[in-house]
């Protein structure tokens, strides 16, 4: 009787454990996650607000909806709004009653910004109605206005002239764009003749918009361009924003930007900096004596492609003293916060494929770590500005784990996690943790990789090893949760990925990152190899007979310049990469950093433009290669694609080539980006198993 119950027993356990075994993640998987938004905290630091997007294969499907948390996590998050129209770009009233957000909605021609009210409930009302549509609000000091902008005719000083100018246009019996400088084509849009512009609208019912920059002579000028960022002064009365005047030079030298002050009464901007840098991020202290930013050196004031962007600060209003906070930071810092008493600075900045956050004292000095977390990235840093004690939150995430919402302490070794949209789903999906590689390379250099282990993971046995090379080359391979090359997706079918950050890669110092300068592709390039041999010689578990390497961008130029190199690897993947460096020197919609990291123009036909141009290696292709691109892809064009199949198929190497029509530079729709996994698959399948 008792042998009987123990087999029962035994069945039993069993079956359980066969139910709760964990499976390999899927492309649904992937694409079906929750998309959980930046958190923005409260004044009071009592709640947060975010987005989350319910992703679907069809873009009809899709919707993004705001939802709030208290950050004590006394509650679960709730539903703010319910509308297909994606909601983003939310921001807090000062009083902490309102939240005002960009939306497009049912009966938007274009999106609009509205405004829910937080303590008498009920749903979000249209704030603005511009036929421009309108974006990135900000509230003033006050709360009674909202600064945002909209994109623009440069001579329309009212949205009727917009709106006439825009009918105009769509009566003319010709259809060709005419252009004076560079650039023409931005990313995946043709530059056209609109201007992002700042606008004011009081909260008062039946206010207005007021574009403040409508008939100055300022945005007249040739070389003039929003530079991204716009903040109130401290008194009300005035916007700080930052805005290039040499964009038409993008051929010939590096856009630099500078701040600028307007008054909220109108006349022309007031320019407060004179740097031939990058400013961004303008944000005042709480007593209203400093204006601190994120402070880039350019390419004309280095003499380097990549530079670290880092805190600055002037005294305001003279904008003189200018002192660098985080000059002791050898890390590019992304994002900062200033806390509500003035003395402390909350910032997020990359280090050694994290993203992590830090504290400094706002007179700069010593940076300090905020919470040591060995794994994943913190994104999204939020602050509170009122209380006696600071609320931080985040995003968090890491290669297994999408990003979810947490709250940092500002003592302590452990977040406190106040969103689960993901937990469940992510608990039933095999994905082992990432493994960290360090070599020293031929030339002396520390490199950093991530190594990837695949689902149902066996150290007795022998395994395909992917090399993946991540794009940039200002970029790095981190531990996060991505999804147009998510490392579990790739590693699915039983690879062992390498993640490899080679020189130019950042979060590995200023110098680390500039010393690609004069060496796109061969350092790079066998540092790759290098780290591939090493993986091989030191896990038992790699099966170095059976190798394959791809990327996207700078990673499939890298590709490319391996097929042109090497034959070790069985075969190859290129996304989106140059096989021709001069012909993309002359397509690409930036250009200008290519023949400063070149040494100098394509017709110098330097040593670097000689030795280090893929296709002059062409005789030399050999390697099977799956060529893909985007054919809305401005950064790399379609052009550099069809070379490299031109040449492929002359030599007759084994290779296929996929266009995605409606696509850019990356990957974007849904199942478009299954259709590509799938295609990955198949030809690692071929070559490696």
């Amino acid at each position: 009787m008792k042998k009987g119950l123990l087999v029962i027993a035994l069945l039993v356990c069993a079956s359980f454990g066969y139910a709760q075994t964990k499976k390999a993640i899927t492309h649904e998987d992937l694409w079906l996650m929750k998309r959980v938004g930046a958190p923005i905290v409260s004044p009071n630091g009592k709640w947060v607000v975010f987005n989350v997007t319910d992703a679907a294969y069809d873009e009809k499907d899709q919707s993004s909806d705001l939802w709030i948390v208290p950050s004590d996590a006394s509650a679960k998050p709730r539903k703010l709004t319910s509308s297909k129209g994606g909601e983003s770009g939310y921001v807090w009233s000062p009083d902490g009653s309102k939240i005002a957000f960009t939306a497009k909605r049912d009966g938007d021609e274009v999106a609009q910004i509205y405004i829910i009210n937080i303590k008498e409930g009920g749903e979000a009302q249209r704030f603005t109605s511009l036929t421009t549509g309108a974006s990135s609000p900000n509230w003033s000091p006050n709360g009674k206005q909202l600064l945002f902008t909209s994109k623009v005719y440069a001579e329309a000083l009212t949205d009727s002239a917009n709106k006439k100018i825009a009918d105009d246009k769509k009566k003319l019996k010709y259809k060709a764009r005419v252009y004076t400088s560079f650039p023409v084509r931005n990313w995946d849009q043709w530059v056209d003749d609109k201007q992002t512009h700042l606008f004011i609208q009081s909260t008062d019912t039946d206010a207005k918009a007021k574009d403040l920059l409508a008939g100055t002579q300022f945005i007249k000028s040739p070389g003039f361009n929003f530079g991204g960022s716009a903040q109130w002064t401290p008194d009300g009365n005035a916007i700080v924003f930052a805005a290039t005047t040499n964009q038409n030079g993008a051929a010939y030298e590096d856009v630099y930007s500078n701040f600028y002050k307007i008054n909220t009464t109108g006349g022309e901007p007031t320019q407060l900096t004179s740097s031939k840098d990058e400013v961004s991020n303008p944000t005042f202290s709480p007593d209203g004596k400093y204006l601190y930013c994120i402070y880039t050196n350019s390419i004309t004031t280095s003499g380097k492609v990549y530079n670290l962007p880092r805190i600055a600060r002037y005294n305001w209003p003279s904008m003189q003293g200018f002192t660098s906070i985080t000059s002791n930071l050898d890390n590019p810092v992304s994002s900062f916060e200033v806390s509500g008493d003035g003395k402390t600075i909350y910032l997020n900045a990359e280090d050694q494929g994290q993203q992590k956050l830090f504290t400094v004292s706002s007179n700069g000095g010593k940076v300090n770590l905020l919470i040591n977390n060995p794994r994943g990235c913190y994104n999204g840093l939020s602050i509170s500005t009122e209380g006696k004690e600071t609320v931080v939150v985040a995003s968090y995430e890491n290669a297994s784990m999408p990003a979810e919402i947490v709250k940092v302490p500002l003592k302590g070794t452990a977040h406190q996690q106040l969103s689960f949209f993901n937990t469940a789903k992510v608990a039933n999906l095999d994905m082992p943790e990432i493994k960290t590689v360090w070599i020293t390379s031929s030339r002396g250099k520390k490199i950093h990789s991530l190594m990837i282990l695949p689902a149902g993971f066996d150290a007795a046995k022998k395994y395909p090893l992917f090399v993946v090379i991540h794009g940039g080359p200002a970029s790095a391979w981190m531990d996060n949760f991505g999804y147009r090359w998510n490392y579990h997706l790739l590693a699915q079918p039983g690879y062992v990925l390498l993640l490899t950050n080679y020189t130019g890669s950042t979060g590995f110092g200023e110098k680390f990152g500039q010393e690609i300068d004069g060496d796109p592709f061969k350092g790079p390039g066998d540092e790759i190899n290098e780290a591939a041999a090493y993986a091989v010689q030191n896990y038992s578990f790699i099966d170095g007979t059976r190798q394959a390497a791809g990327g996207a961008s700078y990673g499939g130029h890298l590709a490319n310049w391996l097929e042109a190199t090497t034959t070790h690897y069985k075969c190859l993947i290129s996304h989106a990469g140059l096989v021709n460096s001069e012909s993309q020197w002359g397509t690409s919609d930036a250009i200008y950093h290519r023949e400063i990291g070149a040494g100098g123009p394509p017709w110098s036909q330097n040593e670097v433009w000689k030795s280090q141009n893929p296709i002059r290696y062409a005789a030399h292709f050999k390697t099977p290669i799956l060529v893909t691109v985007g054919e809305q892809d401005f950064r790399v064009p379609l052009n550099n694609s069809l070379e490299n199949w031109s040449v492929l198929q002359r030599m007759k190497v084994p290779s296929k080539l996929i266009v995605f029509p409606e696509e850019n530079h990356w990957i974007l729709k849904g199942e478009n980006s299954k259709f590509f996994y799938q295609q990955v698959h198949e030809w690692l399948k071929t070559y490696l198993q």
